[in-house]
């Protein structure tokens, strides 16, 4: 069955880095796995230097190791376009062009990039057979968090819809037809059926995000980065999806011990400084501390990516064995 796992946190800690790097643990494992990126910044095609799109690519020089990369501007315009092709099939000509107007307004809204993106996102899981292991790449933390509490609120939400859609259906059909004759509208209802479709998916998704995914969250060694991640792990805990593990990316390394001046002083306080909020880390937060990863001169790719994944203390062989090494 196939694995989900998913790195988060704020924009820039690093999670484009350590995502790759654990797929490439993966791979070495013997894994099929796939890197999925949903952030905006695709920075994936910049770890491999190579181009990816819509559609799974295999990354050169890594058997086993394919990745791809959602637009999420895309996806809100092909969101747009599919809901009013199944709309206007389904509305008299009178209302298409109201219809299209509301539409175009609702997808300007808060929340549109999440819904849009979530559809692309529960498609990816779907159609994961083919791989071991799915990694996700997330977009930064706030609009991550809101796409994965999205499943428990919508199953509601379409609940109390379709509960109001039968009881207007069946109101209907009493005044047409009255109580005594076979009542057959609410079978073929094509709103109904939307309803239940997407009710469906939403369970399909919540379902496996709480079954059969890992979360980990990265941060960076400064307050901002810890106070977001306290935040991330409070809202994860409340849509019921534990965070497996802490990664502490962009450490600083310590300089030599015959280094003197400013700059090697510089780099001890720093140090210090970062090491008494790893401590922190270590003692106030829940999750484990799977891999604390210090900083690079160069971008991080090829041989470099492969001394990041080194790092990851992160079981890739099963669930359970994750599971396991955090209980």
């Amino acid at each position: 069955m196939t694995e989900f796992v998913f790195f988060g946190g704020k924009g820039g800690v690093g999670k484009t880095t350590v995502s790759s790097a654990y797929a490439l643990e993966c791979v070495d494992a013997g894994l099929e796995t796939l890197v999925v990126s949903t952030d905006p910044a695709h920075s994936t095609a910049d770890v491999f230097d190579q181009e990816f799109g819509d559609e799974p690519r295999p990354v050169e020089g890594y058997d086993g190791l394919s990745a791809l990369e959602i637009d999420p501007e895309q996806e809100v315009q092909d969101h747009l376009q599919g809901l009013k092709r199944q709309l206007n099939s389904q509305l008299s000509a009178a209302m298409v062009n109201e219809v299209d107007v509301q539409l175009e307004m609702a997808h300007q809204t808060p929340g549109a990039y999440e819904a849009a993106l979530f559809d692309r996102f529960v498609d990816v899981m779907r159609s994961a057979e083919p791989y071991d292991r799915v990694v996700f790449d997330t977009s930064p933390t706030g609009s991550t968090l809101r796409l994965l509490a999205l499943p428990e609120l919508l199953e509601s939400w379409i609940e109390r819809l379709m509960h109001k859609r039968e009881r207007s259906i069946d109101l209907y059909e009493k005044a047409a037809i009255g109580n005594q004759e076979p009542r057959r509208v609410m079978d073929g209802d094509p709103i109904l059926a939307r309803l239940r479709e997407r009710k469906e998916r939403f369970e399909f998704a919540g379902e496996t995000l709480r079954e059969n995914a890992a979360f980990y969250l990265v941060m960076n060694p400064d307050e901002l980065s810890i106070r977001e991640t306290e935040r991330s792990l409070e809202t994860l805990d409340e849509a019921e999806l534990p965070v497996r593990g802490l990664v502490v990316n962009r450490l600083t390394p310590k300089p030599n011990p015959d280094e003197e001046g400013r700059g090697a002083r510089y780099l001890r306080q720093r140090v210090a400084t970062e090491r008494d909020r790893l401590e922190r880390i270590e003692r106030e937060l829940a999750p484990p501390v799977v891999a604390t990863i210090e900083t690079r001169v160069e971008e991080v790719r090829g041989s470099l990516l492969e001394d990041v994944a080194a790092n990851l203390e992160i079981d890739v062989g099963s669930s359970a064995g994750e599971r396991a090494r955090t209980e």
